[in-house]
């Protein structure tokens, strides 16, 4: 059967009836990944009755959609896991330093087993409208198939990538063969065996899955717009001799997260670039280069992401390490980065992708240079060639962070829209509530910090989790960000961004992407002041017993 890319969102089907709500939740959950399943846990331990709603059959979040060849962990599997349940732990061993999506998926269904999560969860539910009542201070959300349920808290899991985009390509539905986006890939094998493959995209979706299916396509094209600065993995199997030394250091480990700026292991060198001889600093990232993980990123000298120059050199020694494994130079010229420089865009962390580029069946096309005219039924149509296919693969992103938000009608207080109040830049405190949405909590939405991101989900959910319980013990059922709070907050999000080389760089991360309506400006979508800071923030407002928030 042929596999199509679907094109269209779900909406409510018109001819639907409009049913009555079902009602008796204390909280509603959108979304079935980490962050659905760790806070339907901690709200279980309140006794409060939950019902969590995901689009997919199952659950998993991006590990469950994103199944294409290559998908893994760039963060260390060991740091990355639940960290609530000793006991899962203890029971449970990563195969791989950097896990691939099949073993992080089957962790998540082992968790939920264990909890018994799905008895709490409804599937194939995609959320396409979610309405708060003031006369009773209660939401409704609408399926897409036109099933209504309603409660009086509101909280959202989205994922700060899930709402994948299409590229705006003409006549991008007529290819006859298999078509994929990343994001969507199908359940059963893709066979790519002596194929002619077309890959769109070189983000890190696409890096981690052209060096996967190169080797075994019969030709496989590669069609570039901008290329992204990347780094080895240095992944490996986990030894049982590390694997009893893991599981005997979970707490350090964790400590050792959160501890850091970005929840990684791999924390900011404190010397400036310039504060050792060149031969020093060239060491020092040849180190880094060889070792696994983030290191080279969020492990380097403290100024690299902020200083020109400092960014510069580091870029200057990427760039030399791209020309030393790719043969052709007029090759390793189209992928070095020219936009923008080192780690001011999230790192693709990659094992083996510039040698694809030393095989006889590999293209890389340069869209720079002939642009994409259009999709034809046999394949792609440029400027000046023509390239025919047996799959076409589309590795082109996401619209993150409020992205997923916009993909459901959220209507407030009043009738407000969510999607037109954030269509500039959204506004909201710490990132988990928004003014004139009241009961409506967020997870890792906008202007939170984000770096290991279950680590960052379990600080937030613990964090709206203690937020509830303060209501629940003080009789309160409405709470909502004051307006001064909230602007004062938008003021420090944008300090916070001030002196970021990233700042100043189009990406997921701020906001731009070129494939949706009103995406081509610069917003700051996330907190970067650093998790400790962040932390700081909301512990300050818990304890001051939550006055920046309308509580009633």
């Amino acid at each position: 059967m042929r596999e199509k890319v679907p094109t269209k969102m779900a909406a409510v089907a018109q001819s639907a009836p409009k049913q009555e709500p079902i009602d008796g939740y204390d909280a509603l959950i959108v979304g079935g990944g980490i962050s659905g399943m760790y806070q339907l846990y901690r709200l279980r331990e309140l006794g409060m009755k939950v019902r969590v709603f995901e689009a997919g059959s199952d659950l998993g979040g991006t590990w469950y959609w994103n199944r294409y060849p290559g998908a893994r962990f760039d963060s260390e599997s060991w740091s990355y896991g639940f960290a609530f349940s000793e006991e899962v732990l203890q029971e449970w061993s990563w195969p791989e330093h950097f896990a691939a999506q099949p073993d992080t998926l089957r962790y998540l269904e082992y968790v939920a087993d264990k909890f018994d999560f799905r008895r709490d969860m409804t599937f194939n539910a995609t959320v396409v409208q979610a309405l708060f009542d003031d006369a009773d201070s209660r939401w409704t959300i609408t399926l897409a198939n036109g099933e209504r349920y309603r409660a009086p808290l509101l909280i959202t899991g989205l994922g700060p990538l899930s709402a994948f985009t299409l590229p705006n390509i003409p006549d991008r539905d007529s290819f006859k063969g298999p078509a994929f986006h990343t994001a969507r890939w199908p359940h059963e094998p893709v066979d790519f065996a002596g194929k002619r493959v077309g890959i769109i995209g070189t983000g890190a979706t696409a890096i981690q899955t052209i060096q996967t299916i190169a080797p075994k396509v019969g030709h496989l094209t590669v069609f570039q717009r901008t290329p992204n600065w990347a780094s080895p993995l240095h992944n490996a199997r986990i030894t049982e001799e590390e694997q009893r030394r893991i599981k005997a250091s979970y707490a350090e480990i964790f400590e050792r997260c959160r501890n850091t700026q970005t929840c990684f292991i791999h924390d900011t060198d404190p010397r400036k670039a310039m504060d050792v001889t060149p031969e020093e600093r060239e060491a020092f990232w040849e180190k880094l280069y060889s070792e696994p993980g983030f290191g080279i990123w969020v492990g380097n000298f403290k100024d690299v992401l902020t200083d020109p120059e400092a960014n510069k050199l580091a870029s200057d020694f990427m760039a030399r390490k791209i020309r030393e494994r790719v043969k052709d130079q007029d090759v390793a010229t189209k992928l070095i980065p020219k936009n923008h420089g080192f780690g001011t865009r999230r790192l693709p962390l990659e094992s083996g992708y510039y040698e694809v580029y030393n095989q006889d069946n590999v293209l890389l096309v340069d869209i720079n240079d002939d642009p994409i005219e259009r999709i034809t039924p046999t394949g792609v149509k440029t400027r000046d060639n023509a390239y025919d296919f047996d799959i076409l693969i589309y590795a082109t992103g996401f619209d993150g962070v409020t992205g997923p938000y916009d993909r459901i009608d959220i209507c407030g207080s009043g009738g407000r829209r969510l999607k037109d109040e954030w269509a500039d830049m959204p506004k909201t405190l710490l990132g988990v509530q928004t003014v004139g949405y009241p009961n409506l909590f967020m997870i890792l939405g906008p202007h939170t910090a984000r770096g290991n991101i279950p680590r960052n989900i379990e600080e937030i959910v613990d964090w709206v989790t203690g937020m509830i319980k303060y209501m629940r013990e003080h009789g309160l059922t409405h709470a909502e960000p004051r307006p001064e709070a909230a602007a004062d907050w938008a003021v420090h999000v944008e300090k916070a961004s001030e002196g970021l080389l990233s700042s100043k760089v189009a990406s997921w991360q701020t906001g731009v992407n070129r494939n949706v309506d009103g995406r081509q400006v610069l917003r700051v979508l996330g907190y970067n002041g650093g998790v400790l800071k962040y932390r700081a923030k909301c512990e300050a407002v818990a304890a001051g017993g939550y006055k920046e928030f309308l509580l009633k």
